[in-house]
């Protein structure tokens, strides 16, 4: 469906109102994120693409007319929405690019009323997954190329959406693979999964549930071993590995306790057993916390599900993004408000070495070294070439990954680099906020 009904009250008020007096010139909105959580030191751009696909089939439907003249919309206006389309254009950070507080995310220019009516659906987009992706990099930082990651977190994510989108985004900060099916089948990844304390407490024998399990899926078996006791779990895996032949395709995944230490012990009776290349899988309401500890102990631990704590980003479950008017009908302007003081006119992020950026004008040249990190996604409603891929977005972030200052890369008290003002929007923000000011009465003042 086009969902033009995804939008706030608010917004559909003040289109109305755009429309009724003929307010139909272009507006250019930018959205970006005014301040990051403060245990983090970046944020990974992502939810474009989603925005484009809903942009590209904006519209009212006759039953959201209907439902709009229930709360009082007049005719005329309904006819103004009838035959409403998004038929702007949108600038925006390719997914999976590494960004900092104050840059601008996405920019929409298109007719007033356009651009208003679609903030609530961009703003819900790019928040939830950023946010997700953001989690995710972390993640893949802590296990510092030790760990194999796989995402676990349908079953805790708010919504269904966020589940497909936790683990298309997880897929782009390199995690191996995802216990989400439909999203595996989806975006082409990798589908994973053991089997849970039910399926052992089914069985009167624990060992009849692993000899079981083993000769129903002898490719993919991983025993879940600490239902009643993790390391005679272990043992009795290990006598159905070596009895069918395993050795070579199979795990022992643990999900309670002290992972770090129970992990020890595990690899102790496997390579006794001469079980080497039979891996340990960990899981269990981890984070990027967790996966850190296990690389700092070297505890043997070959691959960890990362489930609720990503699925939710539950030490930072939301970002302060913004999405504000910054142009209309050719006149620059800005917001003023203490704390939420926006900058104007369409804008570019110059990004130079080791991602240190400058905030420009829109059609002001790059800095030398320096290369527009924004891109034309949409022009005249439609998008522009070939839909992105989840691959090449992955190609994005690694790059960017590799040029992150080791400050921001810290799991705690991370310190995010900080974006410069060119010259010239510099002296533009003067003017136009010394304009502002005086419009509103309130003379020179501070800037």
């Amino acid at each position: 469906m086009p969902g033009a009904l995804l939008t706030d009250l608010y917004e559909l008020n003040m289109a109305a109102s755009y429309l009724r007096h003929g307010m139909l010139a272009p507006a250019t909105f930018s959205l970006f994120v005014r301040n990051l959580p403060p245990s983090r030191g970046f944020l990974v751009a992502a939810g474009v693409e989603s925005c484009c696909e809903w942009l590209e089939q904006f519209g009212f439907e006759d039953e959201d007319l209907a439902y709009l003249a229930h709360l009082g919309f007049d005719d005329g206006t309904l006819e103004s929405f009838s035959t409403l389309r998004f038929t702007g254009e949108v600038v925006a950070v390719p997914e999976g690019r590494i960004i900092f507080a104050n840059e601008p995310i996405i920019e929409i220019t298109a007719p007033l009323a356009e651009a208003q009516l679609v903030e609530t659906y961009l703003l819900n987009q790019v928040s939830l997954q950023t946010m997700l992706a953001t989690k995710a990099a972390r993640c893949r930082l802590a296990a510092a190329g030790k760990i194999d990651l796989v995402e676990f977190g349908f079953r805790r994510t708010q919504g269904i959406e966020a589940g497909i989108a936790a683990a298309r985004l997880s897929a782009m900060a390199g995690f191996s693979a995802t216990s989400n099916v439909e999203a595996a089948r989806r975006y082409g990844l990798v589908a994973a999964g053991t089997m849970a304390h039910s399926y052992i407490e089914a069985f009167e024998h624990e060992v009849d549930a692993f000899s079981t399990f083993a000769s129903d899926f002898p490719d993919q078996t991983t025993f879940l071993v600490d239902t009643y006791d993790t390391l005679a779990g272990v043992a009795r895996a290990i006598e159905v590995i070596k009895s069918r032949d395993l050795a070579h395709h199979s795990g022992i995944r643990l999900d309670s306790g002290d992972l770090a230490e129970l992990s020890v012990a595990a690899r102790l009776l496997l390579d006794a057993a001469g079980l080497f290349d039979v891996r340990i899988f960990v899981s269990g309401g981890l984070d990027e916390y967790d996966l850190a500890r296990f690389v700092t102990v070297g505890a043997p631990i070959d691959a960890a599900g990362i489930g609720t704590q990503l699925g939710v980003s539950a030490d930072a479950p939301y970002l302060d993004s913004a999405y504000k008017l910054v142009a209309y009908d050719g006149r620059q302007v800005v917001k003023l408000s203490e704390g939420k003081a926006t900058l104007p006119g369409p804008k570019q992020v110059f990004r130079g070495a080791h991602l240190q950026d400058e905030i420009g004008c829109r059609d002001e040249a790059a800095p030398s070294g320096a290369a527009p990190l924004l891109e034309q996604m949409m022009r005249s409603g439609r998008r522009l070439g070939r839909l992105d891929t989840l691959s090449a977005a992955h190609v994005r972030f690694e790059a960017d990954l590799r040029d992150l200052p080791e400050a921001a890369r810290r799991l705690t008290h991370p310190v995010a680099p900080i974006s410069q003002i060119t010259p010239r929007l510099s002296r533009l923000t003067e003017e136009v906020r010394a304009t502002a000011r005086q419009r509103a009465g309130l003379g020179t003042g501070p800037s």
